[in-house]
Parts: C-alpha cells; structure tokens; sequence
C-alpha cells in the first residue's frame, strides 16, 4: 500500500549524510527537531535560503529511501492544510497579548509602530502565501487586519491578530496530540535486552537480539520481541497493543507481544521476530508512512474550503458596498470554512486510527478507513478465518469390537505424541481431554514423512496415517469400509488411518472447528449495514455449505484454486460490489489485493499481511466488527464536522455581513467554534462487547528495567 504521493527530492547524498529539498513555506527549524529524533539519526538541521534538510545517520540502522520517508510524514502536519503558520508558540502568543494591551497605554504616536510590531508576522505570511498559493483564509485574514490598520482601529488590529496567533496555537496543538496520541501508542522498549547465551545471561544492545534466542522479561520490564513463552510465568499488560484493560496470565507455550509490560513474575521468550518485524515496529512504521495520507474526504475538504474563500471576498465586497462600512468588510474577512474543514477531518482519521490501534487493529492509513466504512460486502476466507485452522476430532469410529472410540483415540495418541504436525497435534489434545485417557508404553517411534507414524504396541505392529500409507504401503485392506470412508469424506472431514496387527480397526475424523465469535461478527457487521456476507474456500463443497448454512451467510463459493478468489473479488467488483476480503494464507494475497480493502488475520502469512490494508495483531475475529465499527464512527464524525463547519461559519459570516458583529468578535467566535471541532474530532467511541475496553488507560511503563 503506498501511502505518500511523492516523497522530498534528494538533492545530494554521501555515505551516512543526505541533503532533502523542502517545500517553501514549511517549517524547517520545527521540522528538524522532530527528524533528528527519527531511529538512526545523528543531527538534522535545516536551511532556510537553500529550502532544505541536512541530516546526519547511521548507515547500519537506516538508509536515504526511509529517512525521505520519515521527514516526508513528519511534514505531513504542515502539508495537512494551509491553515496554521509557523512558530506560533507561547512566545509568539505572549507577545502578541502584551501589543495587544501596550497599545491602549503607549502615546498616540507610537501606536502604529506597536500594531505594526504584532500584525507584521501576519501580514507578511499573508502576502508570502498569497505569492505561493493564491488567495487563502490566510489572504483573507490578513486583508481583514490591514483594512483595520488603516482605518487607524488599531485595537481591533492587534486583538484580531492576537485571537488568530492564540487560535492557531491551540488547533496547532490540538493536531499535535492526534500525532502524539498515534505516537503514544507504542511502549518504546528498553536499550539493552537480557538473553540466555553460553549457559548464563547477559545485557544486549536491543538491535542484536536475533530470531530463536531465548529473551528474559522481568517485572516492569517491557517485552522487546514478539513471541512464544519458554518457561515462567508473569502478569501481562497487554493494554497497549489488545485495549484489554485487565492484565493476562502468561505461561508456556503462551504467545506475547513486544510493547506489552510484564507486571509480576518472569518469562523466558522464545523471539520469533525482532527489530523491525515485530508487531510494535510495524505500528511505527505504519504510522510513520502513513500519518500524512490523505483520504478523499480529506482531499474534498481541502477543495470544498478552497472554494468557498473568495465567496468569503466577494461576500466582504457586497457588505461594504451595501453599508459603506469597512468594519463590516474586516468582520467577514475574520470568519472562513478553511481551518475547520481542512484540520478536523485528519484528526478523526487519526483519532480513529488511535482508536483501532488500542483495539489490536493496525489500520494502514486513512484511506483504509475510509474505504471500509464504505464497504458493503466482507467476503470471507474459511480456514483460518471462519475458522480456527486448528484441526479437532470429532468422530472415532471402530471396525473392532475389541476397541472403543477411547481406545483408538488413546492409541493413537500414544504414539503421535512426539510428532508435531497439526494431526498429531490435534489427536492427543483429544486423548488428554478424554476422561479415560491411557497411555500405551511402546517401542521407538518410526516417522515416515507425509504419510503418518509407526511403532510396535504390546508385541503388533501399529500405524497412524493417511489411507495411502495404511492400504498401499502396509497392505492393510481398507475396501470393506468403503462407504464409512467415502461418507466422512464427503462431509469434508480429514481422516487418520489405524492399523493394529495388520487390521484397520479404526479411523479418527478430524475437521477445523468454527471460531465461537463467527456468527456474533457477522450479526454485528449485518447491524452495521454489511449488505451481503460471502465465504470463499478450496474446501469439499458439502463441509462449505455446511458451515455456510450454520453461520447463515448469502452464499459462498467452494473447491477453489487461489487465482479463483481473485477472479470472483474482481467480478463482484465489477457487478459494483465495495468488497471488504477478509483472509489469511499466502493464497489469499491477490484476493487481499483486489478487494476495495483487505482484512488480515492475526496468524496469517506475512504476504497476506502486508498485501492487506488492515492487520489484525490478536487472534479474534469480532475484531473485524469493532473495526467496521470504528470506521463507520470516524465518517459519521467528519461528517458532522461537514455539518456543523458550514451551519456555524455561515452563521457567523452572516451576521458580520450585517454589521451585528466587530471584527474582534467574529475572530473570537471563529478561533472558538474551529477549536471546539477540533476537539470533538479528537473523540473516538467505540461500542465495546461486555468485558473488554478499547479505550482501556495505558499504564506509564517502569522508568528503569531491573535485570532479570
């Protein structure tokens, strides 16, 4: 997914030194302490007459093509709208208050030089962005302060241009915190991380912990890999990256997540990713590329305010022909729709993204977002997504009287316990969760690959494995069960073959079981105006409908090749579809591609998850629903934010237009109303099931890690 249009020029580049051309008009200085902060870099300084940034790196921890990137997306704020002007900080606020009341007190001669001193940042910003950009709110403010300037009102000069520093600060700050709230999302992790090595532990610099070493996690240390529990066992916060606001139990063989904080105990990690393939960092990444994208409701605002600033002129011209008064043309130079339609909607969007990421969805721009409240039809993929891709057995059937469906089950166990594939995996959890489980002693364990195990039970020979290995290569015949064998396989199910003494005496059926929040995410997708909800799968076509028909879907597709998937996306599409394809597998990734947003599982192959527009980092499936949900929040609140920009500004424009307003007022009322949206946009509800909370308190992580 490419998420910035155009990245900065690299004007030249050495070894670990680049030089990026800025836009005119953005904030160098600002810019370059925020860059200089970016992973792997030295110093960043900008240069204001060449429009440029210098910066210093290391070459081992980053590269040109990702540091465009970064400072491309840390400029995005400044590219969001051209609303705000630079360096409105307290300072600036201050100073404008202090000429704002001087100019009350000084003598009648110096009042123009104090107006001056305050309104001449203003004025000059106002001509520069005129120059670049046309006529803009900023033009408009700035005529607005000038025609008070010479009309010698220079209370309403001052007061107007310390309302719009003041205004501008705090939408500059309320923006800020979209980003930091996004930023803030993530726990950095500590500098050195504690691994086993050599029999003993020792401190490593975090960019060299390497995949399979085995990680120790203290108490209010957080989790620096994603991965699975060796030995321990520990309180997990896993707020940051889940939205659960009550802490987890970990254990063996549990899988945790880089950025969570153990609270009580110790755990030893097994690191299946690090450095910037675990879970956190791709957050960062993501947010990093990502933050500045523009949706195409962000791109309408921006025309829609564009367009409506010179009917804002022409409106101020018809006021002072009609009244003669230039009061009247200043107060409706005051008021216009820009800050609040360009500046509201990428703070939902980032509100909303804040929002998913505490949820455990990891929403990959505003785009995303935006297309999947729009989308009207979720296709599903079957395994690993409608269901677990975790195999049970849900029948034994004996052709021995002399065993039982426990028996087969136990003996079967018995010598599939020492092999670890999903089969055999799925066998013994059944014999353990039996309540006459028995262990039959047996002698070495003969592997034969693709095709089962063997192994010798009180003196006979014994085989666990598919039809081919049991009938052909152990001659065991299998033909008097023909219609039991042809039954459990029309119903879609994997079956074990079980050869005793040189007879089949039974057959374990296994099937992938349904995720228990199947049909409760598709009643809430349903309740969230999800028209039509399909399921694709290469699976028997009787297990397809089966499962179709459980969970009630429209319909569904079945016995299907991964290029199929894509064909019926792209002709859904094209029957005017707007199809939202949930899936997981290396097969699903052309499907992932082609559907107007796609949906990765949390265990999906790592090109399903990059090819998606969305990633779910938990295993749960509602996850999907609260996802829609929150989609579905953020265009209602840009919308309303649509609403009530043009119903109040109107207004305001209104009454200036017929003198019922000073200018100052009308600054005031303007700053205030585009200040309120702004904060509402900030807000992000989330209809939650019972028990869990998106928007669960991150608690502050521990200062200092203790050594384990």
């Amino acid at each position: 997914m490419t998420c910035l249009a155009e990245p900065f020029a690299v004007v030249h580049s050495v070894a670990g030194r680049v030089r990026l051309r800025l836009p005119r008009g953005l904030d160098g200085v600002r810019l370059a302490r925020a860059a200089a902060a970016v992973d792997g870099v030295f110093d960043a300084r900008a240069n204001a007459l060449a429009h440029s940034l210098v910066v210093t790196y290391d070459r081992e921890r980053t590269d040109v093509e990702r540091l465009r990137l970064a400072v491309r997306s840390l400029a995005a704020t400044a590219e969001t709208g051209r609303c705000r002007r630079p360096d409105h900080g307290l300072m600036a606020v201050a100073g404008s208050l202090a000429a704002t009341a001087g100019v009350h007190v000084v003598p009648a001669g110096l009042r123009l030089p104090v107006a001056l001193s305050t309104t001449a940042p203003l004025l000059g910003h106002a001509v520069e962005d005129w120059r670049e950009n046309g006529l803009t709110s900023h033009g408009l403010e700035g005529l607005a302060v000038a025609i008070s300037l010479a009309r010698a009102d220079y209370t309403a000069a001052t007061t107007t241009a310390f309302m719009l520093t003041l205004g501008e600060h705090l939408e500059e700050g309320v923006a800020r915190r979209a980003d930091e709230m996004l930023a803030g999302l993530l726990r950095p992790t500590d500098a050195t991380v504690w691994v086993r090595r050599d029999g003993g532990e020792i401190a490593i610099p975090r960019d060299a912990v390497e995949v399979g070493d085995s990680v120790v996690v203290a108490a209010g240390t957080v989790v620096p890999v994603d991965g699975t529990v060796l030995s321990g066992e520990a309180m997990v916060d896993e707020a940051v990256m889940t939205g659960e606001s009550v802490s987890v139990t970990k254990a063996r063989g549990a899988a945790v997540l880089s950025g969570t904080l153990v609270e009580e105990g110790r755990l030893i990690v097994y690191a299946e990713h690090v450095g910037r393939q675990t879970a956190s960092a791709r957050i960062a990444d993501y947010v990093e590329q990502c933050l500045g994208a523009k949706s195409e409701a962000q791109i309408e605002a921006n025309r829609l305010a564009d367009r409506l600033v010179p009917l804002v002129l022409k409106l101020a011209g018809g006021a002072f022909l009609v009244s003669g008064d230039w009061r009247r043309a200043a107060s409706v130079l005051q008021a216009d729709y820009a800050c609040a339609l360009k500046l509201a909607t990428p703070v939902a969007f980032k509100s909303a993204m804040y929002t998913a990421g505490r949820s455990a969805i990891l929403v990959k721009g505003a785009q995303a977002l935006e297309r999947l409240a729009s989308a009207d039809t979720f296709v599903f993929d079957k395994t690993g997504t409608l269901t677990t891709g975790r195999l049970e057995v849900t029948e034994a059937v004996t052709f021995d009287s002399r065993y039982g469906p426990e028996d087969l089950i136990n003996l079967a166990a018995s010598v599939e316990e020492h092999y670890f594939h999903p089969l055999a995996m799925a066998v013994v959890a059944a014999a353990r969760a039996s309540a006459h489980y028995r262990h039959f002693d047996h002698r070495e364990v003969e592997f034969i690959v693709a095709h089962g195990v063997a192994s010798v039970i009180e003196g006979r020979r014994i085989v666990v494995g598919s039809r081919h290995f049991v009938a052909e290569d152990e001659g065991i015949d299998v033909a008097a069960h023909a219609e039991v064998i042809d039954r459990l396989y029309g119903e879609g199910k994997t079956l074990l073959f079980i050869g005793f003494g040189g007879e089949l005496i039974g057959i374990l059926a296994l099937r992938d079981a349904l995720r228990e929040a199947a049909a409760a995410t598709i009643a809430r997708l349903r309740a969230n105006g999800v028209k039509r909800v399909l399921m694709l799968t290469g699976d028997h076509r009787e297990r397809a409908a089966d499962l179709a028909a459980a969970l009630g879907l429209d319909g569904f597709h079945a016995e299907l090749m991964p290029h199929d998937k894509a064909a019926i996306v792209e002709r859904l599409a094209a029957e005017g579809a707007r199809i939202a394809f949930v899936g997981d597998g290396i097969n699903d990734a052309p499907a992932l591609a082609g559907a107007h947003v796609g949906i990765a599982m949390h265990r999906g192959a790592d090109i399903a998850r990059l090819t998606a527009d969305i990633a779910l980092l938990e295993d749960d499936l509602e996850r999907i629903a609260d996802a829609k949900e929150i989609a579905d929040e953020a265009m209602r609140r840009i919308s309303r934010n649509y609403r009530t920009t043009v119903w109040l500004n109107s207004a305001i424009l209104g009454a200036a237009a017929f003198g019922f307003l000073s200018p100052v007022t009308t600054a005031i009322l303007h700053n205030g109303t585009t200040i309120g949206i702004l904060l509402a946009s900030l807000r992000q509800r989330l209809r939650r099931r019972p028990g869990s909370s998106a928007v669960a308190a991150t608690k502050a992580p521990t200062a200092a890690a203790p050594r384990p």
